[in-house]
């Protein structure tokens, strides 16, 4: 059986589907799935980061009360109990890394208090690389273009010395390198190797200053100046890391 056409040659119906639109109207453009949860996972990320940085200024550390609880307790459970502190308060606490710091000098020595902050900050690296690498990096690496696609790439293929270098030096703060390294396609086990060798050497060369300048940097910051001076060996080496953070600068001065 077979289906006359209409007197202009249309085949039945064809001219109902024009009338009602069927056959005009565009198909809608679809969003996929990944993207959007991408989108939404970067929009947790940044309210995340955004709260803990607004709520923790309303948050104040008591080290003192601290301090003479770690005394009582053996040194091995105090410095598991510091670690987690450690971990814990500056997830929270943006800006308390410095009393935590001055804190463990005065109360472990420069040797321990080292070991101590080292092993927390190789925790925190552990979270948050992971936290924004699982939060943010999808969104960013379907987002960047042109240049910015480029100097993503570029970032991705630093080496080993170089991310070393921004770790031991003193001009990057921790937590951001941890952040911008999740964001990045740098693998984990590359910047891994940087945190435990690079933070070990930045930890131990702020930790021997404050424990021999003591909790008098709080009234005097110039006492570090006093201390280096009268300190040839740690000045030589203070001038080391002044080389660090030019040489730091540079790489990153050239990523622009």
């Amino acid at each position: 059986m077979t289906i006359a056409a209409d007197k202009n040659g249309a085949p039945p119906g064809l001219k109902y589907k024009v009338l009602f639109g069927a056959e005009s109207r565009p198909p809608t453009p679809t969003v996929p799935s990944g993207e959007r949860r991408d989108k939404i996972k970067f929009i947790v990320f940044i309210l995340t980061l955004f709260l803990i940085w607004h709520l923790g200024r309303f948050f104040h550390i008591d080290t003192g009360a601290i301090g003479n609880v770690l005394r009582k307790i053996p040194i091995l459970y105090s410095g598991i109990a510091f670690v987690m502190l450690y971990v814990i308060i500056t997830f929270f606490i943006w800006f308390s890394k410095d009393v935590l710091r001055l804190m463990a000098a005065v109360l472990f020595g420069a040797a321990l208090s080292t070991l101590f902050i080292w092993l927390a900050e190789t925790i925190n690296a552990f979270i948050l690389f992971y936290l924004a690498r699982n939060l943010g990096r999808g969104f960013l690496e379907e987002s960047l273009k042109g240049p910015r696609k480029n100097l993503d790439t570029r970032i991705s293929q630093l080496n080993f010395f170089w991310l070393f270098l921004f770790r031991a030096a003193p001009l990057i703060p921790f937590r951001f390198l941890d952040l911008a390294g999740g964001l990045s396609s740098i693998p984990f086990r590359r910047y891994l190797a940087a945190v435990v060798f690079g933070s070990l050497l930045r930890i131990f060369w702020l930790q021997y200053i404050l424990s021999c300048v003591g909790k008098s940097i709080l009234d005097n910051p110039s006492v570090v100046v006093e201390y280096l001076v009268s300190n040839k060996n740690m000045l030589l080496f203070s001038l080391t890391y002044l080389i660090l953070v030019v040489l730091v600068a540079v790489k990153l001065r050239s990523k622009d």
